[in-house]
């Protein structure tokens, strides 16, 4: 009896290596096919080797006819059950394959989300369509990013070209006057050259400080500002501006003695906010009321908030406030004060680089601009 065993021991082991040197050809063979194909092939290989080491053995008398005939058909509905199941198997692969395939192609093209089936499909293939529709839609951001961009490089170098040029040309002018003589107020002249030159070095100051902003951030030794005090120098400072508008410039701070310190740099801090004031006293009308509120909110953060009287901004436009150049006027006229359309962008890069938010929303008679920038205690 144990000699027996041995014998069919040997002869399945000598059957199923030998059904898997042929199957393992196949597959070669089959190696740039369908993978439903190998699929199918990996699948009924096992039911070879199982059927020829069968009959081996009822060849061998080893098995009796009436347990054969019983082995042989519970292994012809197995091989059944296998072929079925790989074919299945293979059609979800294969569609899974595909729809990769698919969406590697779109994505070599285009951003947009690919009209691909979906279906019951392996996990392994599922998560790497995940990852690539993830992907897609990163690239898309992108590719949108880069786009708005480029957008608005254009618009600001058509924006500064036409600031340029008028100033220029106004120039040209007044100095063509004086070579001919024909200038009676030469001091007068004089003084506009040199309020054009100097509103033209506010251009270029603006359109330096933004690239500086938009560029690499460079590591800066920060300290503690007080917002408190920055926002009263800034309200002194531009006293004499707004009266000269018919403006009044209020400030509102806590009543203690919070300082409302954050970490920052105080010159880019007092120029975002200089920007802001300023902007809201050049668009508020005469009588006006220009308000600078400094506060801490429920959560520590610091707030600053500027509102004017300049009527509200249309929702269509509230998007576009902070963009480079925009100035909520399609001439575009440039004015002794108007500058180039960059100071509320100058703004946003200065908050944006201090871990803060800015924001503006209408309110009753204008709007407001606030600033949310974290404390001191946030950076320690």
């Amino acid at each position: 009896m144990n000699k027996d065993m041995f014998t069919i021991f040997a002869l399945t082991t000598l059957w199923t290596l030998v059904v898997a040197a042929i199957g393992a050809a196949v597959l070669w063979q089959f190696r740039r096919r369908s993978l439903r194909v190998t699929l199918i092939v990996a699948g009924l290989a096992p039911m070879a080797a199982a059927l020829a080491a069968v009959l081996q053995s009822v060849r061998a008398m080893f098995i009796s006819e009436h347990d054969s005939w019983v082995v042989l058909w519970t292994l012809a509905f197995a091989a059944l059950l296998g072929l079925a199941m790989s074919v299945l198997l293979g059609h979800w692969v294969s569609t899974g394959s595909r729809n990769v395939g698919r969406r590697l192609r779109h994505l070599g093209t285009s951003y947009d989300a690919p009209d691909v089936a979906g279906g019951a499909v392996p996990a392994e293939l599922a998560e790497l369509t995940d990852e690539l529709e993830m992907t897609r839609k990163k690239l898309a951001a992108s590719h949108e990013r880069e786009r708005a961009l480029e957008a608005s490089r254009r618009e600001l170098v058509a924006f500064m070209s036409h600031d340029l040029r008028t100033p220029l040309a106004g120039l040209r002018a007044v100095s063509e006057g004086l070579e001919d003589g024909v200038i009676d107020d030469v001091p007068g002249a004089l003084r506009q050259m040199r309020s054009t030159v100097d509103r033209m070095t506010g251009l270029v100051d603006d359109l330096f400080e933004l690239s500086r902003l938009s560029a690499a951030p460079l590591p800066r030794r920060r300290s503690a500002v007080s917002l408190r005090e920055l926002a009263e120098d800034v309200a002194g400072e531009n006293n004499e501006h707004a009266r000269a508008s018919g403006v009044c410039l209020k400030l509102s701070t806590p009543m203690n003695d919070d300082r409302l310190a954050v970490q920052g740099d105080p010159d880019e801090l007092t120029r975002a906010v200089t920007n802001l004031v300023g902007n809201a006293i050049r668009h508020t009308s005469p009588g006006g009321t220009v308000t600078l509120d400094v506060d801490r909110e429920t959560d520590g953060r610091v707030r600053l908030a500027v509102t004017d009287g300049c009527g509200g901004i249309p929702t269509d436009d509230l998007e576009r406030v902070f963009d480079v150049g925009w100035r909520g006027d399609e001439q575009r006229t440039p004015d002794a004060a108007g500058g180039g359309g960059l100071g509320l962008a100058i703004a946003r890069g200065v908050v944006e680089s201090h871990d803060g938010n800015i924001a503006v929303s209408n309110v009753d008679g204008g709007c407001a601009f606030q600033i949310d920038l974290p404390p001191v205690a946030a950076h320690n």
